[in-house]
């Protein structure tokens, strides 16, 4: 014991308490190398052949993570007083490093220098804690120099520059910041680009940036200070909100308000610095008032403010080549607002005066360097800035110093933001890693789960300790189980898409002696293998919901789980949660009759949609599975006609299907999906089974129950659509759900059977999300979903791919008094911040599969070629039109005209001014929401090396004099 100290303290009850505190010493911690006589080989974790150990302090540890984390950073010893020091600053960076020592494949070792004897300093008199922590990392080197002596270097990796200089000198050891050990390391070039940032000065000055002048003028308005922006948000002249950006352009966005409209800002200065996702204080200005530097910092300000600017610029990138094809989009209808000064129909415009919080993602952008503008090459190993272009069009270009540019063209790689200065145009961003080449599938793979923050790392061995060993099959035990019902004798089936190996819901059907029909659904009984807070049931709520890719999944459960011990394959005897009810022949569901219990089933078959549609057209089949489906089929479709009497919605979201060559792995076909009466049976037996649950769950746990709302939108989300259907002499009612559900059956247009179908594809994109939420999150009044018209709601038959039905399952069986919920979720908030990551993984998993689907379109047009095809148009932008092409369900901005062939003729439409149309400058043609035009696809290389889904609108008159030049041509065939 080196020292005791005891003192008084009182506590918040008014006693007093004696407190003791004692620090121990020892002289048996080990060095963790085998260079240490004294050290066991357990213990070694460093190696005996390092080039050298290094000894790395806070400021590097809280600063440089990535510079630690890269593949060629080894042999580092972290003392523990400098992971204490992280644990109190940066939680992140301290969870990093810890993972960093706890991986067996990298060679990080945490010294516990303050309970070595040798190690520890004690705090001298005035001294500030901080010089203390440095001297004590200071004693750490020297201990390890001494210990060592000449058998291994030990070099201080050090951030402060009065540190490196003790160390020299107190020491006799070397010492050096990040950059200077990445320049000395001549092994891997990418270290001089983790460490940029650090020190530009640092780098080589002399490259195409020298000469211009060094004047720095500012582009943007300065942030005012947070008092101001408190003052202006408490007295209503300022709003503060989350920016949501347009996925077409980055400095185009809104923020909700507290006055019950989204201010609009556009404009690069008026978007003053801000991101998509910060926290940011805006304030309304008229539209005739500009801002400080115009709409594109630098054009109102004469000479280049920019220094380091490399010639390119930042205005509209989405025009011309920049307007690709897209998937499957959450926005509303993208319309401009009307051009003349009608205010009461025209959002409020606004500015950014303040960042509240930033949204910089700590994982990093992926994105592409782009080549010189004036088509020289980079120059191996010179330090210059380049500029990086995010995949995610809803965040700005930014500026890069690398050392490596000719290495990095045409590779996807990822940066991290550092800062953005009011006289920088764009970010100041560092480079972190490289992913592959631009183009190649797996790369391109990897960069969209990034990009959506997929967890793709294998499963730990911890968490497939949880795992019950295979092979795997149920067992006495679970036959004798008092809680568990044996239905094996029943004819249940599955019905799932082709190719589905983690399958969790299975149905059935008979009739009862009463003549009444008992209607089943049985859901794999997962949770009977994932037990709560265990490593299994931890890593599976943390990433939430399996992800579906064209070509892959990324599982939320080992695949031991998912395609075997709990799937509910054919032929096989497996365990399920099921729910029961008794339905009349006119298909009433007696609900005070329905039973849940855990069981054991065996499927008669797995089948797909196709295979079960085709058993319940065919008359001609009579097996009990075929019987048992045109049964279901029948009570699906009184379902579904009851809810959609109560105002369920039938809405339209293009689903695209992607055949895929099964050795090649490269696309086929692509179409819309088809959706039949198998599917919509499947839907209807899951949604009552889902409502039940959901009834049931709230009846016993009614503050802690997890259930899922979809909350109404307002008027003001259904505008433009409704604005776009007046042409057209379509109205909408969206006060209620069966109002809307009413108008969009009559939103007809004779002659034209799909503009129904747009409309509802379009209505959707207007709606709110659905969300999970606990119960004591909101009022009874909130747990409404107003799409499927329910009171209640919840997930339940889903289990191996969503954590939500997992928590559902625990609650169902808890209220059943078959399980005792664990104490976690009983806690509101910890429910609250369970079902808050669900919704994030939710909403991330479904951009991941829209983005696969987008690479496999790209994919797909290369091999096919250009193609004309009919398209729709679903939106309007002052440069371009949104259009969606129902052949192929891909939906895409076009930028450009087509006349006359190849010719890419400048877009020449303006906005009409009512807003809802544009019209050619000559005033010849027009185009509303809703006109059917012709496009070309093709894939097209832009920005010198990345491919991209083109689309260009095609001149009619071009395209109807080249019809008639096919007709006549294919005439002279025939003769």
């Amino acid at each position: 014991m080196w020292q005791k100290n005891a003192y008084l303290k009182k506590t918040r009850q008014g006693n007093v308490v004696k407190v003791v505190r004692e620090h121990y010493l020892r002289d048996d911690i080990s060095s963790g190398t085998p260079l240490d006589p004294q050290c066991s080989p357990s213990d070694a974790k460093l190696s005996a052949d390092a080039r050298h150990y290094l000894v790395v302090d806070t400021n590097v540890v809280l600063k440089a993570t990535d510079f630690l984390e890269h593949s060629s950073i080894d042999d580092v010893i972290v003392p523990s007083i400098v992971l204490q020091e992280a644990k109190s600053r940066n939680l992140s960076a301290y969870h990093r490093i810890r993972a960093l020592a706890a991986d067996p494949q990298r060679r990080f070792y945490v010294f516990a220098n303050e309970n070595h004897r040798d190690t520890y300093v004690k705090q001298k008199d005035g001294e500030l804690i901080n010089d203390r922590n440095d001297r004590a990392i200071r004693a750490v080197v020297s201990w390890y120099k001494q210990l060592l002596g000449d058998k291994m270097q030990v070099i201080l990796l050090s951030g402060d520059r009065e540190n490196r200089r003790l160390a020299r000198e107190e020491c006799g050891a070397e010492a050096c910041s990040v950059q200077e050990y990445a320049r000395m390391r001549t092994d891997d070039k990418e270290l001089l680009d983790l460490a940029a940032h650090w020190g530009q000065q640092e780098f080589d000055e002399d490259d195409e940036s020298e000469g211009k002048s060094k004047k720095r003028r500012r582009i943007y308005e300065d942030h005012r200070p947070l008092s101001s922006l408190t003052q202006g948000i408490k007295n209503g002249t300022l709003h503060q909100g989350v920016l949501n950006v347009s996925r077409y352009c980055w400095h185009e966005g809104f923020v909700p308000s507290s006055i019950g409209q989204e201010i609009r800002i556009e404009g690069v200065s008026r978007m003053n610095r801000a991101m998509a996702g910060d926290v940011v204080v805006v304030e309304i200005v008229p539209d005739n008032v500009a801002s400080r530097s115009g709409s594109r910092p630098g054009a109102a300000d004469g000479p280049d403010a920019d220094e380091e600017d490399d010639g390119y610029d930042v205005g509209d990138e989405t025009t011309g080549l920049e307007a690709s094809a897209v998937h499957g989009v959450d926005d509303a209808i993208c319309l401009q607002g009307p051009q003349d000064d009608d205010s009461s129909t025209k959002p409020p415009s606004g500015q950014v005066v303040g960042i509240i919080k930033r949204a910089w993602r700590t994982r990093g952008y992926c994105g592409t360097i782009m080549p010189p503008r004036d088509g020289k090459d980079f120059v191996p190993g010179r330090a210059r800035w380049v500029r990086f272009r995010p995949k995610d069009r809803r965040f700005p270009h930014m500026m890069m110093r690398t050392a490596q540019a000719d290495q990095l063209l045409g590779k996807n790689i990822v940066a991290v933001v550092e800062e953005w200065q009011s006289h920088r145009r764009l970010p100041d961003c560092r480079y972190v890693r490289t992913i592959g080449t631009v183009g190649d599938t797996e790369a391109e793979t990897d960069v969209l789960l990034m990009e959506n923050d997929i967890a793709t790392s294998p499963f730990t061995p911890e968490v497939l300790a949880c795992l019950p060993p295979l092979p795997w099959d149920v067992g006495p035990a679970d036959v004798a189980d008092p809680h568990r019902r044996d239905l094996r004798h029943l004819c249940v089936c599955s019905v799932d898409p082709p190719g589905c190996k983690d399958i969790d819901d299975a149905l059935h059907v008979r009739l009862l002696p009463n003549g009444n029909y008992e209607l089943g659904v049985h859901i794999a009984d997962v949770t009977h293998f994932v037990k709560p807070e265990t490593a299994l049931d931890t890593e599976a709520a943390q990433r939430g919901t399996t992800v579906y890719l064209v070509q892959r999944r990324i599982d939320m459960l080992p695949k031991a789980l998912t395609e075997d011990i709990c799937s509910l394959r054919g032929n096989v005897d497996r365990l399920a949660f099921s729910v029961l009810w008794e339905a009349t022949l006119e298909g009433d569901v007696l609900h005070d009759k329905t039973t849940f219990t855990k069981s054991i089933i065996r499927s008669r078959a797995a089948l797909t949609y196709e295979e079960a549609q085709t058993r319940i057209d065919d008359d001609r089949l009579t097996d009990d599975v075929s019987m048992s489906l045109k049964a279901l089929a029948r009570f699906g479709q009184i379902l579904r006609k009851r809810r959609m009497e109560k105002g369920a919605l039938e809405l339209a979201s293009p689903e695209v299907k992607l055949s895929i060559d099964t050795e090649s792995l490269n696309p086929t076909d692509i179409g819309l999906s088809q959706v039949r009466l198998a599917n919509k049976m499947v839907e209807e037996m899951m949604l009552l089974a889902n409502s039940t649950v959901a009834e049931k769950i709230l009846s016993r746990f009614p503050s802690s129950a997890c259930l899922r709302r979809h909350p109404a939108a307002p008027r003001s989300k259904y505008e433009p659509l409704l604005k776009a259907l007046e042409p057209h002499g379509v109205s909408l009612d969206v006060t209620s759900n069966k109002r809307l559900a009413e108008t969009l059956d009559g939103a007809v247009l004779p002659g034209d059977p799909f503009f129904n179908t747009i409309v509802r594809m379009m209505a959707t994109r207007c709606m709110n999300e659905a969300q999970y939420f606990g119960a004591a999150q909101y009022s009874r009044s909130e747990y409404y979903h107003f799409g499927l018209a329910m009171d209640l709601y919840t997930h339940f038959t889903s289990p191996i791919r969503r954590y939500a039905d997992c928590l559902v399952h625990r609650f169902l069986a808890a209220s059943m008094d078959q399980e005792v919920l664990p104490a976690s979720a009983h806690d509101v908030d910890t429910v609250k911040g369970v079902t808050d990551n669900l919704n994030v993984r939710h909403r991330n998993a479904q951009f991941a599969g829209r983005a696969s689907v987008t690479l496999f379109t790209l994919i797909y047009f290369k091999q096919k070629g250009t193609v004309t095809e009919a398209a729709r148009v679903v939106g309007l932008r002052k440069k371009s039109v949104i259009v969606f092409v129902p052949k192929y369900g891909i939906e895409g901005m076009v930028g450009r005209i087509l006349s006359g062939g190849e010719e890419a003729a400048k877009w020449d439409y303006v906005m009409n001014k009512s807003g809802n149309g544009v019209v050619s400058q000559s005033g010849k043609r027009s185009l509303k929401v809703f006109d059917s035009v012709t496009v070309r696809i093709e894939v097209k290389t832009t920005q010198g090396y990345e491919e991209e889904v083109i689309m260009s609108l095609v001149d009619e008159d071009a395209a109807q004099s080249a019809d008639a030049d096919m007709d006549t041509a294919d005439a002279m065939d025939e003769t």
